[in-house]
């Protein structure tokens, strides 16, 4: 929980942050994954390649001890991943080149194999196309409908959730499967679901867990509903972005539950991570987080995009002013997340030099610098003075990095604070009645 601190007082020890992921740092060895005996097709290649996966996600801080480790060990994810999509066009490209890499071909296969055991998400289906026999090379046009979540995510989501053997997993969103399979490997058959929007994705994604052999059940089904015919459940994961929390994953959540999903806002560029648990009495708390990266949102929902502008803020940064803002840091995710809420309408353009903050809608932006003290402003929206002023509310507020969010409202409205008193942050998320739902 969040704590401002207001009081001349020793704090008592803060208690341990129930979205960090867990490392076992005694010599106790974890349980290894339930997964069937591995097939022939499993090679010493594919083994070496999770090893070296593996190897890097630890040195890299991201993966500790445990059964999500043994799981990304022991799971073949070729079986789930038997073909990529690799983008050849550049940025802004319409339309766009693709070249599919079909794991089966030798060509291919080396490629194929770096890039599924990579940090990068795998582009697996254009526009919903069906997935049973697509053909490699090149192909042009049409737009990624489902992709693999990047592998730091995906440990990242089942560390948080603290899963183990026993437990009710309930996948919203697993696309092919690759987080739904780890979560089966530490559970145990039966025990994990999948609900797939996309009728050709679901199917392909039953299909290669069937053949993984880990007992997870794919439904096609609307994921915001959940599944209520193998509810509660012990974990809950969403693999799309919400602007807020559908009430039937709540209801659904079983007493001692997690429930982890990234709350999408219109904006790409400052993402939330939501965690959700009941206690053992039934009460619901939940605290919210900003995060580098985040889950993208459900079909339907449109992001800001800052690309159109880049030509146009290249040519002319804006008008330079003095400025009391030093750019904030990357890292300082609590103020980036509050910006995402209480100056909406705003996209960090990331490829940029210095930093780059456009209101697409407004035709405004801010260009950090020359130096410290200086911004570039052009339009009719002072982006720069949003941010100036938001930055002397976040440090008032106590420099808050977690959010409660109240999901107690009998209206459905679900409020967001970074605390008590006049100083604190607070905003309402918005409803999911505001976000275009896919026709089925």
């Amino acid at each position: 929980m969040n704590e401002v601190p207001n009081s001349a007082a020793t704090p008592a020890a803060a208690p341990p942050d129930p979205l960090e992921c867990p490392v076992l740092t005694d010599n106790t060895v974890p349980a290894a994954p339930l997964l069937p005996p591995q097939s022939a097709a499993d090679t010493f290649e594919t083994a070496a390649a999770r090893a070296a996966m593996v190897a890097r996600l630890e040195e890299s801080g991201e993966l500790g001890r445990g059964p999500v480790r043994e799981a990304l060990l022991a799971l073949p994810r070729e079986i789930l991943l038997p073909h990529a999509y690799v983008r050849v066009s550049g940025p802004g490209a319409d339309p766009i080149d693709w070249r599919l890499l079909d794991g089966s071909h030798p060509d291919d296969r080396q490629e194929w194999l770096e890039l599924i055991h990579s940090d990068e998400s795998i582009l697996l289906q254009r526009d919903g196309e069906p997935l049973g026999a697509l053909p490699r090379g090149p192909v042009t046009g049409g737009h990624m409908t489902s992709m693999s979540t990047y592998t730091p995510a995906t440990v990242e989501a089942l560390q948080a959730m603290e899963l183990g053997s026993g437990q009710r997993y309930l996948e919203l969103g697993p696309g092919p499967g690759v987080s739904l399979a780890l979560a089966a490997a530490i559970t145990g058959p039966g025990l994990a679901t999948g609900v797939e929007r996309d009728g050709p994705m679901a199917a392909f994604a039953q299909r290669n867990l069937d053949h993984l052999g880990v007992g997870a059940v794919v439904i096609e089904g609307d994921a915001l509903e959940g599944h209520e015919a193998r509810a509660p459940y012990d974990r809950i994961h969403s693999g799309i972005g919400v602007p807020c929390v559908p009430a039937p994953w709540v209801e659904q959540l079983a007493p001692g539950g997690r429930l982890l999903t990234t709350l999408a806002t219109r904006t790409p560029s400052w993402p939330g991570q939501l965690l959700v648990t009941r206690t053992a009495a039934g009460t619901v708390e939940a605290v919210l987080k900003g995060r580098p990266r985040g889950y993208r949102p459900l079909l339907g929902y449109r992001w800001l995009n800052a690309l159109d502008h880049r030509a146009r803020i290249k040519d002319n940064p804006g008008t330079a002013r003095s400025t009391r803002l030093t750019p904030p840091p990357d890292d300082a995710y609590g103020f980036w997340l509050a910006a995402a809420y209480l100056a909406p309408g705003l996209v960090r353009d990331f490829q940029t030099e210095t930093m780059t903050i456009v209101a697409p809608e407004d035709d405004s932006w801010a260009v950090a610098g020359p130096g410290d003290s200086t911004v570039r402003v052009h339009g009719p929206r002072d982006v720069w003075a949003e941010l100036e002023d938001l930055y002397a509310r976040w440090e008032q507020a106590g420099r808050p990095e977690r959010y409660r969010v109240d999901l107690r409202d009998s209206t459905g409205a679900q409020h967001v604070t970074s605390g008590a008193g006049p100083k604190a942050l607070a905003w309402t998320l918005p409803p999911l009645a505001a976000v275009p739902r896919q026709t089925p």
